[in-house]
């Protein structure tokens, strides 16, 4: 496990129980810090990271026009002779 330095343990401090943003100086990569009981939250939820299937995609654009009340690209094509 790594160890908090001085300067990480004093952002913890002054900001208890929130996540922190770290840079890599080298990479400038973004990082977050999260307290121990958040991480533990994020993995006992139902929580999937996982990419959207093609289905799932489709469906939520079909939602989405219909919200919208599009009718889709039906409307702008010409009809068949």
């Amino acid at each position: 496990m790594i160890e908090l330095n001085a300067e990480q343990q004093k952002a913890v401090k002054s900001h208890p129980g929130r996540p922190l943003r770290l840079v890599d100086p080298t990479s400038q990569q973004a990082f977050v810090l999260l307290p121990v009981d958040y991480f533990d939250r994020l993995n006992e939820s139902e929580y999937d990271a996982s990419p959207w299937t093609d289905d799932e995609m489709d469906l939520l654009a079909a939602e989405a026009a219909d919200s919208l009340g599009w009718d889709g690209l039906e409307a702008y094509q010409e009809p068949e002779k």
